[in-house]
């Protein structure tokens, strides 16, 4: 078992999809996110039926930070309940799971030469 997960995230749009996708890979919250659209999806919501053509993120993040993601999915989602589900990536490439590590570590400051 590794530290690493899959996140599943329905959106509304495309446009919303590539917001919140940015926004994880920007703070390092997700290592990539891929945007899948159109899915369909039917549900259960307030007592009856629903369906509707959304857009599905496949995030590539960490254990360690998916209570920051979720956060920021809260934040820049319009649900009103966002799906936002886990998984747990039980095995997969060595190289691409450092790569995961790698690119969710913050850059290092660059030091500043003294003049």
């Amino acid at each position: 078992m590794t530290d690493k997960i899959v996140v599943l995230v329905t959106c509304g749009s495309i446009s919303e999809a590539r917001k919140i996708a940015r926004s994880l890979v920007d703070r390092r919250l997700a290592a990539c996110v891929n945007i899948l659209a159109p899915v369909e999806s039917i549900y259960w919501w307030k007592g009856k039926v629903e369906s509707a053509k959304e857009v599905l993120l496949v995030i590539k993040a960490s254990s360690e930070r998916f209570a920051a993601l979720q956060d920021e999915v809260h934040r820049l989602h319009s649900y009103e309940v966002p799906e936002i589900i886990a998984l747990p990536i039980a095995a997969g490439s060595r190289d691409y799971l450092s790569w995961i590590s790698e690119s969710l570590r913050a850059e290092k400051p660059q030091r500043r030469k003294r003049r």
